[in-house]
Order: C-alpha cells, then sequence, then structure tokens
C-alpha cells in the first residue's frame, strides 16, 4: 500500500512549467518537500497566481499524504526496532521501490539470524558493516532492525557510532545513540527495579506522557505497559492515587515490577527479555526527567541546570578536578575506566559506547557530609555533585554493584 502510494506521486517529482516557474516534489533524505523555482532561484512560497491551478492542490494533496508516510514510517521502523520484527530478504529488496521508507531504513543498522550487522547495501540484497565488510543475504534470510542491545552484545557498537558521526547521518530515530539499560546483579534475581524510588513526578503529566509509548492505566495497578512479544507486563509503583489531583504532595516512585504477561505472575528480570527490560526502563527514565516535581524539573526549569552547572563549575576546581567538562544539559567525565555523561538535571549517567549505569543515591544526613554553605541545599544537586566526584576518579569506586556494571 505505501509503495503504490509512491507511485501516484511519480509524475509530480518531474518539474511542471507555468510561465517561468516550476514547480516539483523533491524527496531529500526521506522527507518530501515542494520545490518552486524561478529564473534559477528557489522560491520560499507558491506565486499566488499559481494556487488556484488544479495542479497545484493536487500537489499539495500529495506532498500531505506523502509527509503522513514518512510521520508512519519511521515510528513503524522504531516500533519493528522494539518488537525484534523480522524481515525477509525478499522484504527488504522490495522496499527499496518507496524512496521515502528506503532513505530511512537505509540508516538503520541490521542484524542477521546468524549474528552479522550492517547497514542495507544500495543493491537491498546485502548489508553493509561498519568496517566496511559486504555480506549478501538472499530472500530467504530473516533481519531485523538492530536494537544497541545486540550492537552492546557484539562489541561493534562504538564502531556504529562512530560511522553514524563522521558520516553525519541522520537516522529516522534514535538508534545507535539509544540509551540502553542493563539489569544489575541485584535487579537479575528479582522481579523489581528500585533504580527510580524515591523520584517525585507530577501524575497528569507522567500519564500523558507514557500513554504516548504505549502504557496504559489501570484502575487496579496504576501504570503498567504490555510487551505481547516479550510476554511481560510492567507495572509502575507509586505511593499515589493517579486519579486524584494530588495536590497536597506529588507521588513518590517506588519501584517497577514485572509479571508474566498471561499468568501476572512474578517475573525475574532475568527472565525478561534484555531488550524490553531496556526500552521500559528508558520509558520511566523519560517520565522521571520530564514529569520529575517540584523546583528541580530538568525540562521546564532551565534555570535549574544553568544554577547546577555554575555549581559544578566552581565546585571542581576545589577538589582539583581536571577531567570533567560541562556541555549543554550534562557533565561529561573521562574516567580511566570510561567516559560517562550525567544529566544535570535528572541525575541518569550514561556511559559513552555503553549503557545506562545505575546509581542509587541515599539521602541521608547522618552519614556525613561536605559543609559549603554557599552551594544549594537541594539534595538532588548534591547527588549529582556526589556522582560527579565519584566517576570522575572512577579508578577508586570499590562497590561491586558499580564495579560489575562498569
Amino acid at each position: 500500500m505505501e509503495a503504490t502510494l509512491i507511485k501516484d506521486a511519480e509524475k509530480y517529482l518531474v518539474p511542471k512549467h507555468f510561465g517561468g516557474v516550476s514547480l516539483r516534489l523533491l524527496i531529500d533524505d526521506g522527507e518530501p518537500e515542494i520545490i518552486c523555482e524561478s529564473n534559477g532561484k528557489i522560491l520560499q512560497n507558491i506565486p499566488s497566481r499559481l494556487k488556484k491551478e488544479t495542479y497545484v492542490s493536487h500537489l499539495k494533496e500529495v506532498y500531505k499524504l506523502l509527509k503522513e508516510q514518512h510521520s508512519r514510517g519511521r515510528a513503524l521502523l522504531e516500533q519493528a526496532m522494539i518488537e525484534s520484527a523480522e524481515f525477509s530478504g525478499y522484504e527488504i529488496s522490495s522496499l527499496k521501490e518507496n524512496p521515502i521508507i528506503w532513505k530511512m531504513f537505509s540508516r538503520l543498522v541490521l542484524v542477521t539470524d546468524s549474528g552479522q550487522t550492517g547497514f542495507p547495501g544500495e543493491d537491498g540484497a546485502s548489508i553493509i558493516s561498519a568496517e566496511g565488510v559486504i555480506n549478501a543475504i538472499s530472500a530467504d534470510n530473516r533481519l531485523r532492525i538492530a536494537h544497541p542491545f545486540d550492537l552492546f552484545s557484539s562489541k561493534e557498537w562504538s564502531a556504529y557510532q562512530s560511522f553514524v558521526f563522521d558520516h553525519q547521518w541522520r537516522q529516522p530515530f534514535k538508534q545507535v545513540f539509544r540509551e540502553l539499560y542493563i539489569p544489575t546483579t541485584e535487579e537479575k534475581g528479582s522481579n523489581r527495579s528500585m533504580r527510580y524510588s524515591g523520584n517525585q513526578i507530577m501524575p497528569s503529566r507522567a500519564a500523558a506522557l507514557l500513554k504516548k509509548r504505549q502504557w496504559t492505566v489501570d484502575y487496579d495497578y496504576g501504570l503498567q505497559k504490555i510487551c505481547f512479544n516479550s510476554n511481560v507486563t510492567a507495572v509502575l509503583y507509586a505511593m499515589a492515587d493517579w486519579f486524584s489531583p494530588a495536590d497536597i504532595e506529588s507521588p513518590t516512585l517506588e519501584y517497577v515490577e514485572f509479571h508474566d504477561r498471561r499468568t501476572f505472575k512474578d517475573k525475574k528480570i532475568s527472565e525478561v527479555s534484555p531488550i524490553a527490560f531496556s526500552e521500559i526502563m528508558r520509558d520511566v527514565d523519560l517520565a522521571v526527567s520530564v514529569a520529575h516535581a517540584g523546583g528541580v524539573d530538568p525540562e521546564t526549569s532551565h534555570s535549574t541546570i544553568e544554577m547546577r552547572r555554575a555549581i559544578v563549575s566552581h565546585t571542581l576546581p576545589m577538589f582539583g578536578i581536571s577531567n570533567v567538562s560541562l556541555a549543554g544539559n550534562f557533565a561529561k567525565v573521562s574516567g580511566q575506566l570510561g567516559c560517562y555523561n550525567i544529566h544535570l538535571g535528572s541525575g541518569t549517567i550514561h556511559k559513552e559506547g555503553g549503557t545506562q549505569i545505575a546509581v542509587l543515591p541515599v539521602h541521608a544526613q547522618n552519614r556525613g557530609r561536605i559543609f559549603l554553605p554557599f552551594l544549594d541545599e537541594d539534595p538532588k544537586t548534591a547527588e549529582i555533585i556526589s556522582k560527579i566526584l565519584l566517576f570522575a576518579d572512577d579508578s577508586g569506586i570499590k562497590d561491586p554493584s558499580i564495579l560489575n556494571q562498569l
């Protein structure tokens, strides 16, 4: 059906002339665009005298349909990666007939059933790795869009990140630079993840955000997500009533719990598909970052980010630390065991070319603290500075849980 739509638009890809003005559709980088030229110069708008032309109205209609196809195709390709949907070699070669879908698809890393990875070749019958190795694919081969977990497992993640960055490719959605969440040793033996416990969120904003990512609101269990292909149900528990204004106090997240989809019995995280676990935790991380309650909302309060950036920049010299730089909303730490990006809003830690690192803070005053009276009293700021100091000297980390993740 998508291929039929592009065939109907083929005649609009050829310039049509109207007394010195030419109109045509251009499919550049997979996204359609109306090109209007006059005497070799591209005009910003179609001249008003041409807007009543039947051809122009049809051109705009086709343009709208192709824009919708581009948005639809991008969402479907991302969903195919999340669900590990398989494509046959024949289906991949037939995608070449649609320039919109193929332009997006050709920028994605594929993985074969035998573990080979690569970008689709121009012939549609091969894949090319980041090192330039060409592997032919037959019509009956089964391939799927690679998830960062596949590239992390095959130790090819950094190579593909470098390839996309060096070629300045714009992928249709986050793939090689997507955040990856790996279960910790403690989490594997349980059916609960506590890594986001203690975070206060705004329930209406969190629910609205997660609904867009296939989460549903259940009157008995709160927010939950059902992964049919992985046979798992994830439930997000919080100390609140999701269906009240919660004016007195914002709800505090407790844990994310995993159950068998059919029986709803507890399911250990070690039995959950790594891709499903990563995507579920990515959704929760997003909700924590965007729907964070109070004055430390990392997305809506840019002054908070600016304040923390200033605090960090003035604090680091006091500790004699020179391997930390500030870029945007992140503190970039160059440690001996790796490089880390620490978000100045949520405090989330991501290892470059690696996974998200789960570090659970203990907010307690009786464990000792450094008295810096000119600094902020916000516990989140203290947590973020503590994480920056910890990972700036990562060779001195003794915690076995953190070392296993590194």
